[in-house]
């Protein structure tokens, strides 16, 4: 029998990934047209499709359930319907999806919803479940494209604990992806003996949390370390990137030359391999573009004996909004529009974030006033959740809610002493500001060259604590650990240092979100949730929603509790600071 005649065979991979309900091409918190959007994604997906017909394959990557009113909407409000994030899903016909944190911040009734009403699998092999000690949903995926077999592996970052109550991932845990990536290639190589391994992976590059259990963003660790995979799509961390990275070899007996994990006690030096490397690819956030990446293969006698890879990423910007998809959700849009215009309230005053960056602000501290209001604490912990939000003065609508407060953490109030407080605040303008020596210095501390997360910010924003309920300076000449100098209690009682105080905060730093109660306050991780006297039952926005409508009319002013001492060095250093992280709008 002759040989079968050698082939070429062409696949189409494209990726999303954080969508965070950017569905449409509005932005319904702040009512303004986007460049990206499912809506122009599904234009690009045509034309893609017109070209390679089944040998696209198309995957998500998580964190599709939260951040817009679409999908505040369809996950809490119209619970019957199905999710708008399955309708999408489901209407551009994905072949595979991941799971990403900000998907299980929803809760199981949201997101086991979710599963159901999903066509494609929802993969993370990652994410246990406890009671069975497998995976809560298939670890992979296996897909064939003209002879040619693909195994797309899914994981997920491991630090949901760090930031989400157990009870919203109750019954599961989630492992190490160094760990569990080398175990799974392993079981798909043996069993499955697929011509391509894809990894799904809602983990960033390198750094966030890290611990003696798991790393946060452990992509650059797998990539480098984890033979067998051909691409790595990956997100969370909403930093744009697409390349090769070269592989370590593995260790051997032959080889003694590997790279170190927390747990070799070795410290040998490393070797590149000569031949290996993976492509990893991340499109960002917000379908601002996708990951395109196309792969030939050479087959012969159902064998690959050539392979060719190679990515980029496709900028959504310049696409069309597809007209039919926006027909076939016109219903859909109606009624987000409706949900997202419903008055609430009157300001009379506008208030930005931008302002909360250098000294109480009116955007920040009607937030710690409606925590102090709704649980009355002694004392509010809160920081900015965005750079530039902004809400006007005159009618205030559901909409301006997520402006407010981006995300659904719950309140909480926890007991801490004053030294705690204290302490939790240092760190926090550790985090924060620079140690300042001359009025050329720049009061903030600033990468200047920035990245589309955090602007010029070194540190992500979201740990920059504020405080409300006590009268405080903040030196910027002093070194970490002597910045704050807290001077009373804002009704004019004396605050003590080692009193006990009801702190309102979110639910997001109680579960050790930037690890400013631990690390910061000093109080051991198994003692936090011992320390916990209130936890709302629904998430901060309902109740801030809830308050402003009580109140009907609000005029948002500044505390003028805190403020950046010494004044005049200060404030020539916050006018080229705010010139430097805000002029670029």
């Amino acid at each position: 029998m002759n040989a079968k005649k050698p082939k070429t065979v062409t696949l189409k991979f494209i990726e999303t990934t954080d969508i965070h309900g950017m569905f449409f091409p509005v932005n319904y918190t702040t009512g303004k047209p986007i460049n990206g959007s499912m809506a122009r994604v599904s234009s690009y997906i045509k034309a893609q499709r017109a070209t390679f017909g089944d040998n696209l394959i198309l995957i998500d990557n998580g964190d599709i359930l939260q951040g817009q009113p679409s999908n505040y909407y369809w996950n809490y409000i119209d619970t019957q319907d199905e999710n708008i994030a399955a309708s999408v899903t489901n209407y551009l016909r994905y072949d595979v999806q991941g799971f990403g944190n900000h998907d299980i911040e929803t809760g199981h009734q949201c997101y086991d919803k979710w599963i159901s009403e999903v066509k494609c699998p929802i993969i993370a092999a990652n994410m246990v479940n406890a009671a069975t000690g497998q995976p809560y949903t298939q670890p992979y995926k296996i897909i064939e494209r003209e002879g040619v077999k693909i195994a797309i592996l899914g994981m997920i970052t491991p630090a949901i604990p760090n930031w989400l109550s157990e009870n919203i991932w109750s019954g599961l845990r989630f492992e190490d992806m160094l760990s569990s990536t080398r175990h799974w290639v392993k079981v798909i190589k043996e069993e499955e003996k697929p011509d391509l391994i894809i990894g799904l992976f809602h983990s960033g590059l390198k750094g966030g949390i890290e611990t003696n259990e798991y790393d946060e963003n452990a992509t650059l660790a797998i990539a480098q370390r984890v033979h067998g995979l051909d691409v790595i799509f990956y997100g969370h961390d909403h930093l744009a990137n697409c390349g090769f990275i070269r592989q370590y070899e593995e260790k051997t007996d032959d080889n003694p030359f590997y790279f170190v994990t927390k747990d070799d006690s070795s410290s040998s030096p490393v070797s590149l391999s000569k031949t290996d490397s993976v492509l990893i690819v991340n499109p960002a956030n917000n379908a601002q573009r996708v990951g395109d990446v196309t792969i030939t293969l050479t087959m012969a006698n159902g064998k690959v004996t050539g392979k060719k890879i190679s990515g980029q990423l496709i900028p959504m910007k310049s696409m069309p909004i597809d007209e039919d998809y926006m027909n076939f959700f016109a219903d859909d849009i109606r009624r987000l529009q409706s949900y997202a215009s419903k008055q609430i309230g009157t300001f009379q005053t506008s208030i930005s974030m931008e302002d909360a960056f250098f000294g109480s602000s009116a955007f920040m501290d009607l937030i710690h006033n409606l925590q102090l209001k709704i649980t009355d604490a002694d004392i509010s912990l809160a920081a900015p959740l965005t750079m530039r939000a902004t809400i006007n003065a005159g009618q205030v609508t559901i909409a301006d809610m997520f402006s407010l407060y981006r995300y659904e953490n719950k309140l909480f109030v926890v007991k801490m002493t004053g030294k705690e407080i204290k302490n939790h605040l240092e760190m926090s303008y550790a985090l924060w500001t620079n140690q300042m020596k001359s009025a050329n210095d720049h009061i903030m501390l600033v990468n200047e060259t920035g990245n589309e997360r955090n602007g010029a910010l070194k540190n992500f924003l979201g740990f920059f604590d504020s405080a409300a309920g006590i009268d405080y300076t903040v030196d910027v000449t002093k070194p970490e650990g002597q910045k704050v100098n807290i001077l009373r209690m804002s009704n004019g009682q004396p605050f003590e240092a080692d009193k006990w105080y009801k702190v309102a905060i979110n639910s997001y730093r109680v579960n050790g979100g930037g690890e400013l109660l631990t690390k910061g306050a000093g109080i051991p991780k198994e003692e936090v949730q011992s320390r916990i006297i209130y936890r709302s039952e629904l998430d901060m926005r309902h109740y801030f929603t809830e308050e402003i409508q009580k109140q009907g009319t609000i005029n948002p002013k500044p505390n003028n509790n805190w403020r950046f001492i010494p004044e005049d060095l200060a404030a020539l250093a916050i006018q080229r600071d705010r010139e430097l992280l805000f002029s670029k709008k």
